[in-house]
């Protein structure tokens, strides 16, 4: 297994992998283009040369950051692969100066594991956040958990 920043052929393989958990209102859908123009923030995990797991750090500002998009394989799940994806978004975060990290999620536990600690949403310290919030199917009944790193 290597974990690889992604390349633009990688996009139509990356939405592939995450589309029946987009179809769950799991994780937010983006378009080819949308993944294109942020196809740096994005780290991949591959298996033989297959993408079995991807996640993204997108920077708001100079101080905050936040892990998108992570997914893995449902049949490679707890082998380490989410965990060292987001180890790589963390690491480079705190190579970039990013002070925190902040994560949307249903994964409560695992992101515990990592370190980041549950805020209440209304504490999240940008209102940038909130445009992709307005882009999900349960906005704005949403139960998702809202957990924040400083590094």
């Amino acid at each position: 297994m290597e974990f690889v920043k992604p390349t633009l052929k990688d996009i139509a393989e990356m939405i592939a992998l995450v589309e029946p958990e987009v179809k769950k209102g799991v994780i937010l859908p983006r378009s080819q283009e949308e993944m294109a123009n942020t196809i740096r923030s994005y780290y991949v995990a591959k298996v033989e040369g297959r993408i079995v797991g991807f996640c993204a750090l997108h920077i708001y500002s100079p101080s905050l950051a936040e892990v998108r998009s992570l997914i893995v394989k449902e049949e490679y799940r707890s082998n380490g692969i989410g965990k060292g994806l987001v180890e790589l978004l963390l690491e480079e975060g705190k190579r970039l100066g990013i002070e925190e990290v902040l994560v949307l999620t249903y994964q409560e536990r695992f992101f515990k594991a990592l370190g980041f600690s549950v805020i209440e949403k209304e504490e999240i310290p940008n209102p940038k956040i909130w445009t992709d919030c307005i882009k999900c199917k349960h906005f704005p009944k949403c139960n998702e958990i809202a957990l924040l790193k400083r590094i």
